[in-house]
Parts: C-alpha cells; sequence; structure tokens
C-alpha cells in the first residue's frame, strides 16, 4: 500500500515531534496531528512558532520546515481519519486510579475511544498504528474493536513504539538506534509492516529497522524502559551506601561504567527517576506478571520502583533533618521542576514528591523551573495529593488547592526564587544553574545556608567554599 496520508491521534510529547519529524522527512506525505485539545492544536499552530506546547531542542525548527507544506494539526478528527491511509494512535496511557489494577495497570480509555473513532468513521481499508506504550496484547483489544463494525473496512494492526529520550527527542528521530515494528504473520500483515517500514527507510537505515509479531513489538517496549530504570535505581541504592562509608557514587559509576560489558549510560546517581514511561512501564509489568501469576517476577521489578521511592524520601528527609528538624515556615527554594533538563514535562518528576512531603511539614516553597509554567506546577501537586500510591504518603493529609497556593511560590526569576531562602533543592539538571553567581546567592540567604544537589551539578568542594552546608547524592 503506498501513503499519502498518516492521520495521528494524539498531539502530545510523542505524536507531535514524531510525526513532525516524519513530515520533514517525507515531503510526500500529507500527515496531520489531530487532538481534542483545542489549546494545544492552537499552540501547535502558533504563528510564531514560540507558544508550541512541548519543549524540545531543535523541535520549533522542524515544525517550521513541514508545517503548511504537508504538516498539519487539527480537532477534525472525522476528515483526518477518513483522509488517511496509516493512522497513529498517540495518546497518554496513564497508570489507573481506580478500579481493578489500580495503581499498576495502564488505564487504556483513551486508546479504546481511539480505535472506536477508527472504527466509526473509517470507510477505506486502513493501517493502524499503535504509538503508545501499551501493554502485550492490547492490539488484540484494539482489533475486536476495528472489526466489530463489519461494515467491509479491512483493518491490519501494527506496533511501532516509541524509544524518545525527553531532551533529545529530535535527535533521536532523526538518528534512532532503531526502529521497531511489530505485526501479523500474514500476507495482508506483511505488507502493512512493508509500508511503515517505507516510511521510516526514507531516512533511518534498514539494518536499524527491526520487524517482530505484534505481542514481541509491545513487550520490547516496556522490557527497554525497565532495564534503563533498573540502572538508575541500582546505582542510587549504593548512593546512600557512599554516603555511610565516604565513598563517591561518581568514583563507582566512572569504574564499573569502563567496564564493556556494563558500559556508561544511565549510571547518574540522582533524587530519583521521573517521566511519563519508566515508572508507568515498570508497573504495568508487574501487573502483567501478576495475571499471569508470575509472583517472582513481578516482586523483582516492583522493587526498582520501590528503591525510586525510598531515593526521593531520603532526599526529603535530608532536608528536613538538616534543617534541624523542621522546615515548618522556612523557605525552601526548588531550581528546577520538570523531570529532566531540556523539556516541559513534568509527569513522575521527582520535584513533586518532594514538595508533596515537604508541604506536609509545613514548609515554604519558592520554586523556579525556565520551562515549566505555574499552572502546571499548581496541578501536579495537587495531582499528586489526590493519587499517592508510594508507602511514604500513605498517611499525608490532603492540603487543598487554596492552601498550596498559600504555601507554594513560583518565580520567573531564579534570584527572587532564591533570596532569603534557608535551604536550595537541585532537582533539574538545567545547565544554567551552573553559571549563577553562587556568592551572590550564599551572601542573600538565611544562615547557615543549605544546598541539596539531587542531580550532583556543582561542585562540592567549591560550594563548601562559598560556605554553602552543602548535601550531594552519593558523596
Amino acid at each position: 500500500m503506498k501513503i499519502k496520508n498518516i492521520c495521528c491521534i494524539g498531539a502530545g510529547y510523542v505524536g507531535g515531534p514524531t510525526m513532525a519529524v516524519i513530515a520533514e522527512k517525507c515531503p510526500q506525505i500529507n500527515v496531520t496531528v489531530v487532538d481534542v485539545n483545542e489549546k494545544r492544536i492552537a499552540d501547535w499552530n502558533d504563528e510564531n512558532f514560540s507558544k508550541l506546547p512541548i519543549y524540545e531542542p531543535g523541535l520549533s525548527e522542524v515544525v517550521k520546515i513541514a508545517r503548511g507544506r504537508n504538516l498539519f494539526f487539527s480537532t477534525d478528527i472525522e476528515s483526518a481519519i477518513k483522509e488517511a491511509e496509516m493512522i497513529f494512535i498517540s495518546v497518554n496511557t496513564p497508570t489507573k486510579t481506580y478500579g481493578v489494577g489500580k495503581g499498576m495497570a495502564a488505564d487504556l480509555k483513551y486508546v479504546e475511544l481511539c480505535a472506536r473513532q477508527i472504527a466509526e468513521f473509517s470507510k477505506t481499508d486502513k493501517i493502524v498504528v499503535e504509538k503508545s506504550t501499551l501493554p502485550v496484547k492490547t492490539a488484540e483489544a484494539i482489533k475486536t474493536i476495528l472489526f466489530s463494525k463489519q461494515n467491509g473496512v479491512k483493518f491490519q494492526v501494527l506496533s511501532n513504539p516509541e524509544f524518545l529520550a525527553e531532551g533529545s527527542a529530535v535527535d533521536d528521530l532523526h538518528s534512532p538506534d532503531r526502529v521497531l515494528i511489530g505485526g501479523d504473520d500474514s500476507k495482508e500483515g506483511q505488507a502493512a509492516i512493508k509500508a511503515l517500514f517505507d516510511i521510516y527507510g526514507n531516512w533511518v537505515a534498514n539494518d536499524k529497522i527491526i520487524t517482530t509479531n505484534l505481542w514481541s513489538s509491545e513487550l520490547s517496549k516496556l522490557t527497554a524502559n525497565a532495564f534503563l530504570a533498573q540502572r538508575i535505581s541500582s546505582i542510587n541504592s549504593l548512593s546512600a551506601l557512599c554516603e555511610k562509608t565516604g565513598s563517591d557514587i561518581d568514583d563507582i559509576a566512572r569504574a564499573i561504567g569502563m567496564d564493556s560489558r556494563i558500559g556508561p549510560k544511565f549510571l547518574k546517581s540522582s533524587v530519583g527517576f521521573g517521566g511519563s514511561c519508566f515508572q508507568k512501564d515498570i508497573l504495568n509489568l508487574v501487573y502483567l506478571c501478576r495475571q499471569f501469576d508470575l509472583p517472582e517476577v513481578a516482586n523483582y521489578w516492583e522493587q526498582v520502583i520501590i528503591m525510586n521511592d525510598y531515593q526521593k524520601h531520603r532526599f526529603s528527609k535530608k532536608i528536613i533533618n538538616s534543617l534541624f528538624n523542621t522546615v515548618s515556615g522556612k523557605k525552601i527554594t526548588f531550581l528546577g521542576w520538570a523531570f529532566k533538563k531540556d523539556t516541559n514535562d513534568t509527569r513522575e518528576s521527582a520535584a513533586i514528591y518532594i514538595a508533596d512531603q515537604l508541604l506536609q511539614d509545613k514548609a515554604e516553597i519558592h520554586i523556579y523551573d525556565p520551562k515549566v509554567s505555574a499552572e502546571q506546577i499548581y496541578f501536579d501537586i495537587e495531582y499528586v495529593q489526590k493519587n499517592r500510591q508510594d508507602i511514604y504518603s500513605k498517611e499525608f493529609e490532603i492540603i487543598g488547592f487554596d492552601k498550596i497556593k498559600e504555601m507554594v511560590k513560583v518565580h520567573h526569576n531564579p534570584y527572587d526564587a532564591l533570596k532569603d531562602s534557608h535551604g536550595i533543592a537541585i532537582l533539574t539538571e538545567w545547565d544554567e544553574f551552573k553559571s549563577y553567581d553562587w556568592k551572590k546567592i550564599y551572601n542573600q540567604m538565611m544562615k547557615p545556608a543549605f544546598l541539596f544537589d539531587g542531580r550532583n551539578l556543582l561542585s562540592k568542594d567549591e560550594m563548601s567554599k562559598i560556605g554553602f552546608k552543602m548535601f550531594s547524592i552519593g558523596k
């Protein structure tokens, strides 16, 4: 099948950048990204390219090349589905906060809605591509919905998981380690795989495009994220031991990273991993193992999450203990709210959970992040208070939105956020933090001045010479 029109349902962190790069590299294909969120679509269509809803280095340049030529953003889902030969499902699949599987299983209500819309509006044969991260066998559910319409339209379902790292998504799309396509072994299934293979083949080397069956493709995504998160939790578990023994976690990471069997990536100790994928996918994997009566396997992977929760709790406790066992009424400044640098994504950011714990001790929190809005920060705090899952926060009270607004202040200028602070917590590794005038910051803080570096971004020796009471992870 020759693909001339692509529709992507979902204009978020995966759908937007992925479709922008496909449009950039395939000018012969019209790509339409649709979403029910009118504001998000309006931001994608911003004439000055200054309000794109997603911050990624290089993304605005890609959108400038393709938008209006063969890349379009719309809320007209019906028309986009009807016109497309290939439809990507790229909607959110959060962890369920209710019912069976609460706290672990993926909530597939948005995926189901997409499948029903595709079945309803399709008048010609379609290739439907799972782009969202989904549990194994989700394709089976999608097929059941698509084929239930019985209007003569034929569908092929493919799995094409994303392996993007936020902050480098455009580079990852331009030069991927691999592209994975899973489909049926039938003649029609193989033809659908080839159609998607040929699209990526416009810029990706053929030997980097891997084809598998549907189920292997779906499970490969969960497995990749589980392995990466496992490395982070492993190095973080040792950071606690380093602090007790006088070892340096960076020295250990460098030493073991030079072993060719291990390698250096994902050995950077920190306050904990965040983002939309790691925790969600591991919890999904745990739920899947328990569904298939594999409790030992489930317990193994669940420990990765438990260690990540422990690392965040340990950091919060360190702040409270260092400030004489109470932060009540004290100004604590957060530098960074996004889960990592070079993105405005805050999902599962460690900063949210650190704030939640400090608010329980009645801290006055001031926040500066160069890319995250105040609206998003307040939403994150309120959301986590209503949907807590980790063992450390089960007894926490819900503070309420009005009280949160009183206790949490968001700043546009970092020096305003830092002035008169009792303690600073670095929670995102933004490069700009390294260039601040730390002597000036120290002089304007309450004394003793505490600095808690959750990303090991600054030199402990240099900050201590200035006068800071400095805490670094694993040092």
